[in-house]
């Protein structure tokens, strides 16, 4: 914590020796870090993608779902309009 709090009280040589290693240092980190995060990104875009999928297919079942209870509620509808159906009479005596 020490060189954190030198370098905000404004110490210069340390700041640019900071400046200074990062530039060395930055063309060796960046493709080494790059090779690694690569896979990582990879696996968090396919995992998106898969979400992405399920969610799709979750809203068509449901979409689904309330078409085929909006058809029955309908047929309902038009057989109360048509009024009351005559009950079939069984023949058979009781």
């Amino acid at each position: 914590m020490a060189f954190l709090e030198d370098m905000a009280k404004g110490s210069v040589g340390t700041g640019l020796a900071v400046g200074i290693g990062a530039a060395v240092l930055a063309p060796v980190l960046i493709p080494a870090l790059g090779g690694l995060l690569r896979p990582v990104a990879k696996g968090v875009i396919k995992a998106g993608l898969l979400a992405y999928d399920k969610g799709r297919e979750a809203t068509a079942n449901l979409s689904e779902m309330t078409g085929d209870l909006a058809a029955e509620a309908r047929a309902e509808m038009q057989a109360r309009e048509a009024g009351p159906q005559p009950q079939p009479t069984g023949g058979a005596p009781s």
